[in-house]
């Protein structure tokens, strides 16, 4: 089985670029309609729609703002 992802983005880096936004597979980001500290609208992840663990975000985000903790299932013994 594939892995999956868990998405966690820092209000404090995120600047809302949504550079993420548009490169997700999954389209499990969203813009969140929350402040920054800095007052910008930061991305927050929709959990209901799943995550590959591609790292398609990670890669894009210019501001090092996103991280994703991948869950794999332990091997089942034959």
């Amino acid at each position: 089985m594939a892995p999956e992802g868990r998405v966690t983005i820092s209000a404090k880096y995120c600047k809302g670029c949504k550079l993420c936004i548009d490169v997700c597979p999954k389209g499990a980001l969203r813009m969140s309609g929350k402040l920054s500290p800095a007052g910008l609208e930061i991305v927050e992840w929709d959990g209901t729609k799943g995550c590959t663990a591609c790292l398609l975000c990670t890669t894009m985000c210019p501001d090092a703002a996103i991280t994703i903790e991948v869950e794999e299932e332990a091997p089942t013994k034959k």
